[in-house]
This record gives structure tokens, C-alpha cells and sequence, in this order.
């Protein structure tokens, strides 16, 4: 992943005072685990050509906590996009120029604007070539967009969302920067961090002068910030810079899920839970503090996201009320015997990664050869993608379909055709006045007599 700055024309030099950065070295930085680097291609009267660029280590963004980020124990290429995790990794890198405060005798440069061409990429996201210039456009930029040519007679997919992005135009380093740490989150599909208030105070610095002009705000703050109560403190007035950053504790969409899912098992009072997919083990841990839970079966098909449920499980504090979870290797497309007749199983976010044309007869064997008392399933709600600024795309790569509020409905109402069980429907998550909740749930509770 890699951006490249050109400026052509007189003066030219004095973006390398503007940076910080001399052209006769070679820029090196160890970031969080990454290697960092910028060099100069070119550099003379006239022309100048610059570029950094991240070599990051896969490993040490799942093993590291503070970097990791759900990718719902699937391959993807985040790590190799130029997304939210290459602009926290380039940051103090380019914190001169981002700031606007090279040594005294360059300050004159500052508010100077150059003939730039800035490119970027790879990019992946799922956003359309249109709405990407009319991110970039509003600032004076003309927006070239190229995708890799590639043979898709072996592809799934019919699209690429692999893109090229080069911006050009005449801009100070300062604002042209800052436009980019704004815009290439809300190009990004998921960030890799949570968003508080610092995430505020930091879109409203770089925004400053050109962010409430934009005829995209609105889509902007909402891409940017993801969740509803930081976007009302923006709508509000309420998150401009301030010695006392106001009162906000931010949960991500997962937390809200993990949560709720407990809160609803704990009202089953179970006394064994299979928590099927369980992944690195972040709901299992949850599940283990559940009052009167006394065995947890934490089933996993990835050996990898078993070690890390089982450092997970090591590392709570307070053991005192807590169950540990025993994990399991599993998968619903083969019958394990020690799961039959359980309290409760759990599918949180499972089904949509599963061939739709096979899930009939996984979930007859769930509701019928395991017979646990109670199900819940949580998949995404397709609707809520629009809000997003997604409809046309799934949430994740490796998703092989996902449902409306009533295709969700319809299915399980479906999948209960012996009539075993009593079903109820739920959401989780910002409910959205038209698209509903971004995650529904449904739970199996099997009728007293069955």
C-alpha cells in the first residue's frame, strides 16, 4: 500500500522542507510492528516525485490486540490496502506536513498551493467510481480511476473493487494531506479502530475550512464516524476541540451484538451453551459470566482462532464467577454427538458465510439431531447496507448472501416447519427509521411438550 506525491513546476523543492524529509535519504521507520519507507524518485528545479509506503506484518496485526479487527476468521486484504490502518501507520511520518509546521524559515510555504498529483492505491472499497469523484472533486481535483486488468473467466466476481485513485490539482501539502486522512476512512469499508472522541476532535482539525462546504458532509461524518450518537455530536455543535472532550463511550457493532446476545441468553438461564463459530472467543467469554451456565463449548473450524480464544480465556482477570469455555474443533457440516441435547446454541454472524442452497439441512440437523432447548442466529439485515452507502454490496468478501428483515423471517419461519419451537425476532444495533437494525437475530425457544 503506498501513496505517491508529484508537483511539477518552480519552487517545486520546498515540499521536501514542507515534509521534513531530505531527498538524499532513505526514510526508514519500524510503526507499530511496520515498515514504513519514503524515498524520492525525483527531485529537481522542476520536478519532484515522492513516495511512502507501509510493508506491514500480517501477524503482528492480529496478534496485537490495540491493531486488531474483526475479520470474522476470514482471509481478506486490508492489510494490503491503502485503508484506515495505512493512514495510522503513515502518520507520524508525515505529522510535519500534516500539521503544517516545518522549521521557521519554510513557513512561508505553508499556505502555498503546488500543481500536485497525488495517487493512491490499491484501493478496495465498495463505494462506485462516481461517488469517489464526487468525494474529491468538490476541492478542485480532477479524479482518475483505474482498476487492474484481470482474466474473470477464474473469478467469482464480476467486478473488481480493487482501484487506482490519482488526484490532481493545485493544492497547499497541508490541506491536500488533510483531505486524504478525512476521505480515504470513508472510502475505506470498515475501520480498524474504535472511534471516540479523539476520532472527533481530529476529522474536525483536518475538516476545518473545507469539510462543512462539502456537498457530501452529511455522507462523510456518517462513513467517518460509523455510529449514530458521535454523528449527532457533530450534527449538534458538540464535538468541536475543547480542553474537555465531551462525555462519549463508543461501542462498535460487535460489542452491541456480543452484548446483547448475552443478555438474551441469560434470560434462557441455560445451563450448557454451544457457541457455534465461536472465533477468537470474545461472545464465549461473555457467555462465560452468565449466572448458572456451568459448561460452554466454544466450537471453532480455524486452529488459529482457537490458540487466540484460548489466550483470550487465560487473560480474564476475575475467575471468581467465571466459566471457562472449552473449545472444540467443529463445523456444522459434520454431526458431533457431544453437542447433542444442549441448553442453548448460538450462531452469532455464521449463516451468511455458508452456501445458502446447504443451509436447509444444516439447521433440520441443528433443530432436529442436536434438539438444543433454545437457538439464537444473528445475521446481517441487507436492508441497512443502504445506510451504509453499500446496498449494492455484501458486508464482507467471503458473505454468500444476505438477507432482507422479511427473507430473514420468512426463512426461519420456514426452516420451523415440524413446529417444535416458538420463535421471536429482534435487531440489534442503530435502528434506522426505514432499513431497520444493521444486525437481526432470531431466537428458537422448543415448546414445552417437544
Amino acid at each position: 500500500m503506498q501513496l505517491t506525491i508529484r508537483a511539477a513546476g518552480d519552487n517545486v523543492k520546498a515540499v521536501s522542507y514542507l515534509l521534513a524529509k531530505n531527498p538524499g535519504n532513505l526514510y526508514e521507520r519500524s510503526q507499530k510492528g511496520h515498515l514504513v519507507r519514503m524515498f524520492y524518485s525525483k527531485f529537481t528545479d522542476t520536478e519532484l516525485e515522492m513516495t511512502i509506503f507501509v510493508t506491514p506484518d500480517p501477524i503482528e496485526l492480529i496478534q496485537n490486540s490495540a491493531n486488531s479487527y474483526d475479520i470474522t476468521h476470514y482471509i481478506n486484504d486490508r492489510e494490503f490496502a491503502v485503508s484506515s490502518i495505512f493512514l495510522s501507520l503513515i502518520r507520524s511520518a508525515l505529522g510535519t506536513a500534516l500539521n503544517g509546521q516545518p522549521k521557521e524559515e519554510y513557513a512561508e510555504w505553508v499556505m502555498h498551493p503546488f500543481p500536485f498529483t497525488f495517487e493512491l492505491g490499491p484501493v478496495n472499497t465498495t463505494l462506485p467510481d462516481s461517488q469517489l469523484k464526487n468525494l474529491f472533486e468538490p476541492m478542485g481535483y480532477q479524479v482518475d480511476i483505474t482498476r487492474p486488468e484481470i482474466d474473470y473467466s477464474f473469478d467469482l466476481k464480476e467486478k473488481s473493487t480493487v482501484r487506482t485513485i490519482r488526484l490532481s490539482g493545485k493544492q497547499t501539502l497541508k490541506d491536500a494531506l488533510r483531505h486524504l486522512f478525512v476521505l480515504i476512512p470513508v472510502i475505506d469499508d470498515y475501520k480498524h479502530y474504535f472511534i471516540d472522541e479523539k476520532e472527533i476532535e481530529k476529522i474536525g482539525r483536518y475538516g476545518e475550512g473545507w469539510l462543512d462546504q462539502h456537498p457530501l458532509r452529511e455522507t462523510i461524518y456518517r462513513r467517518a464516524l460509523r455510529f449514530k450518537e458521535v454523528y449527532d455530536l457533530v450534527e449538534n455543535g458538540e464535538a468541536e476541540p475543547a480542553t474537555e472532550p465531551a462525555p462519549l463511550k463508543k461501542t462498535s457493532l460487535n460489542e452491541l451484538r456480543y452484548a446483547k446476545i448475552a443478555e438474551t441468553a441469560a434470560a434462557l438461564k441455560p445451563k450448557s451453551i454451544v457457541d457455534f463459530g465461536s472465533g477468537e472467543g470474545k461472545l464465549a467469554v461473555k457467555l462465560g459470566f452468565i449466572n448458572g451456565v456451568n459448561e460452554i463449548l466454544a466450537v471453532e473450524p480455524s486452529q488459529v482462532e482457537t490458540m487466540k480464544a484460548l489466550r483470550r480465556f487465560e487473560k480474564v482477570n476475575d475467575k471468581t464467577d467465571f466459566v471457562e469455555p472449552k473449545t472444540l474443533w467443529g463445523s456444522l457440516f459434520y454431526f458431533d454427538e457431544r453437542l447433542k441435547g444442549k441448553d442453548l446454541m448460538i450462531l452469532c454472524e455464521v449463516i451468511e458465510h455458508i452456501d445458502e442452497e446447504r443451509l436447509p439441512k444444516i439447521f433440520d440437523g441443528i433443530l432436529h439431531d442436536y434438539a438444543p432447548k433454545s437457538l439464537i442466529v444473528t445475521t446481517p439485515n441487507r436492508e441497512y447496507n443502504e445506510v451504509y452507502d453499500m446496498d449494492d454490496h455484501f458486508r464482507h468478501d467471503d458473505h454468500r448472501f444476505e438477507w432482507t428483515r422479511q427473507e430473514f423471517r420468512g426463512w426461519c419461519e420456514q426452516r420451523n416447519h415440524a413446529g417444535d419451537y416458538d420463535i421471536e425476532f429482534a435487531g440489534i444495533g442503530e435502528e434506522h427509521t426505514e432499513q431497520g437494525f444493521p444486525t437481526q437475530m432470531c431466537v428458537f425457544q422448543r415448546k414445552v411438550n417437544n
